[in-house]
């Protein structure tokens, strides 16, 4: 029986092959099995891990290679480029691995200890602002013994670290390729992950194909797939209904989402439900006149309608969310509810009020445009219509696109921006951690001595994760009243593709980056 889809994807990828072609290669040619083709709308804004701590590392979970991973859908992290690592002290200060034999790169350098102390050494060294040097705030040095043993020395103990390891920030790179002291320009990659990068253009679409030298856990079940980069979820599921693409797997808008729930199966497509830990929130500059108030800030808590949020913008496909740590995780509170209760009016009038404010409060409300999906301005549209129409603000919305996104909240130009979070690792720890200290994720300094200098160290020491409750519900506890940081939402997590692709109920990781080898297509037709 004729597939007219199947044809089509055929046409599509052609197409794309002679589109690319006059790109500089950057690895291996293209593979003649037929690429599978996968729509996002989360595009990288690096090709450097060194820069990187945000959506870019979607691409580098599946062309470089860190050394650790999370096997088989594990929720602890296991051995990828190296054969074993484990703490050898009681006090989690040494953190020991040794890497499989004959590791190489793409270009066929030798992955030796050598890469993997260079890889961590030139994070810390370059420490782009808002980059993954923040993650790496517990390591002191880095050891090698020999051309495959390497030993990470903590300053404190630190259980989350071999979690740490196996985000794609700690990508280990040839230091043939990727200086020192800087990033990597030239646009091009060099790994040692499943994939090679075999063609990039920004904002378009990666090509990659399979590393035939790839030695690690993941077992490809595909020779070539083709990311191909949307701005918005409408157009994506269009790409994906009319065949031109074969799977979408960041960004579906919740109409889309509600849309293919009723009529999949009608379509030829299906569409995989995965429980998230998505987070969505506001940040609050205290640099601004405004937003460096409590009881603005507060005041803000009082009127916000969640529930709102999530049944008129997001169509119940996303739940609210009253703590910085989602459901499903340790420490998960309800603190939000706890304080404030319902939206209400009256009482953020009285905070106001009672603090001598007595005019509508001005607050500049920043939002990117292509990172979170296609739902984040009319998010953004109603938290206005709430907090105007309370009569106790007066909101004026901004914009930007991702890239200058990131460095307008990095300068410290917002007074008020919205923020998601994909976890680096699914442990309570990177939903406080990363949002605290002088130096974090968010570019905006917040000095929170109790949960940096107290709290989290205490829970690090703590290798059972579920030993450490009471440490988060305090960090809970002061983020509710100081109220720097407030949670909205919090999501799940969507694979839509065609029926002929399996593999989209294993490919999303704990932290719900997609693992592009999962994905194949169906032999019986």
């Amino acid at each position: 029986m004729f597939n007219r889809n199947r044809f089509l994807r055929r046409l599509a990828a052609i197409t794309s092959i002679s589109l690319v072609a006059g790109c500089s290669a950057l690895s291996s040619g293209p593979s003649d099995e037929e690429p599978i083709l996968v729509g996002t709308t989360s595009a990288p804004s690096t090709l450097d891990p060194a820069a990187s701590w945000d959506n870019s590392w979607e691409l580098f979970r599946n062309v470089y290679q860190t050394l650790l991973n999370y096997p088989d859908g594990a929720a602890e992290p296991g051995p990828d480029a190296a054969e074993s690592c484990g703490f050898t002290d009681e006090k989690n200060l040494a953190y020991r691995c040794v890497l499989r034999r004959h590791l190489t790169f793409s270009d066929g350098d030798a992955l030796d200890a050598r890469a993997v102390k260079h890889s961590f050494d030139r994070i810390k060294r370059i420490d782009v602002p808002g980059g993954p040097a923040g993650l790496l705030g517990s390591l002191d040095r880095v050891e090698t013994r020999g051309t495959r043993e390497v030993v990470f020395h903590l300053k404190e103990p630190d259980a989350t670290f071999p979690f740490v390891l196996a985000t794609p920030a700690m990508s280990i790179v040839d230091p043939a390729e990727y200086p020192a002291d800087r990033l990597r320009e030239d646009g091009e990659v060099t790994g040692s992950g499943p994939y090679t990068l075999a063609s990039y253009e920004e904002g378009e679409e990666a090509r990659l194909t399979g590393n035939d030298t790839y030695r690690g856990y993941a077992q490809r079940k595909n020779e070539a797939v083709t990311i191909r980069y949307f701005q918005d979820s409408s157009s994506m599921v269009e790409a994906l209904r009319s065949g031109k693409i074969d799977v979408t797997y960041r960004g579906l808008g919740a109409s889309d989402i509600v849309s293919l729930q009723d009529r999949a199966s009608r379509e030829g497509l299906q569409l995989v439900e995965n429980p998230g830990i998505e987070i969505s929130y506001l940040v609050f500059n205290p640099k601004d006149p405004w937003a460096r108030k409590t009881v603005v800030r507060k005041a803000v808590a009082q009127v916000v309608d969640r529930a709102a949020i999530a049944h008129t913008v997001y169509k119940d496909t996303v739940q609210p969310l009253y703590s910085m740590i989602p459901a499903g995780l340790t420490g998960h509170t309800t603190g939000f509810f706890d304080d404030y209760g319902d939206p209400s009016v009256t009482k953020a009038h009285e905070m106001l009020t009672g603090a001598g404010i007595t005019e509508p409060v001005p607050l500049t409300l920043w939002y990117t445009t292509d990172r979170y999906g296609s739902e984040t301005a009319p998010e953004f549209r109603e938290l206005k219509r709430q907090l105007d129409e309370s009569g106790l603000f007066r909101v004026t919305l901004k914009s930007r696109p991702w890239k200058q996104y990131v460095g307008g909240y990095q300068k410290g130009e917002y007074p008020v921006f919205g923020r998601g979070w994909f976890p680096d690792f699914p442990d309570p720890d990177n939903y406080i951690a990363p949002f605290v200290g002088r130096q974090n994720a968010l570019g905006t300094p917040y000095e929170a001595p109790e949960i940096t200098d107290v709290l989290l160290p205490q829970s690090r020491r703590a290798s059972n994760r579920a030993d450490v409750m009471k440490e988060f519900e305090d960090a809970q506890r002061i983020l509710v009243d100081e109220a720097r940081l407030l949670p909205l939402w919090q999501g799940k997590q969507y694979v839509a593709a065609s029926e002929d692709i399996s593999g989209g109920e294993r490919a999303l990781d704990p932290s719900t980056i997609m693992l592009m080898w999962e994905l194949s297509r169906k032999t019986s037709w």
